[in-house]
């Protein structure tokens, strides 16, 4: 078990081990959940941030769109099928 001390700061120093097994470096913004009786420390972004364009652009469409109503169909043909 690693301990530390909370400085008049504030301030908390991870003790090595961990940030050695977690990779965070100098400068790695942490975010600090409250459970009440601790806090818990996760990496502000572990992944880089993307938006729905850069995921579903590979997920090129070309025909006629699909309504809502042909959705609806599909999905209650295939339950039949199934269930047959």
């Amino acid at each position: 078990m690693n301990t530390t001390k909370l400085s008049s700061k504030g301030q908390v120093i991870i003790p090595k081990p961990l940030r050695t097994a977690h990779h965070w470096q100098v400068g790695q913004e942490l975010i600090a959940v409250n459970f009440g009786d601790g806090i818990l420390l996760k990496p502000k972004t572990p992944f880089l941030e993307t938006d729905i364009n850069d995921v579903a652009s590979c997920l090129k469409f070309s025909g006629k769109t699909k309504t809502l109503d042909d959705m609806k169909l599909a999905i209650a043909k295939g339950i039949q099928e199934k269930h047959k």
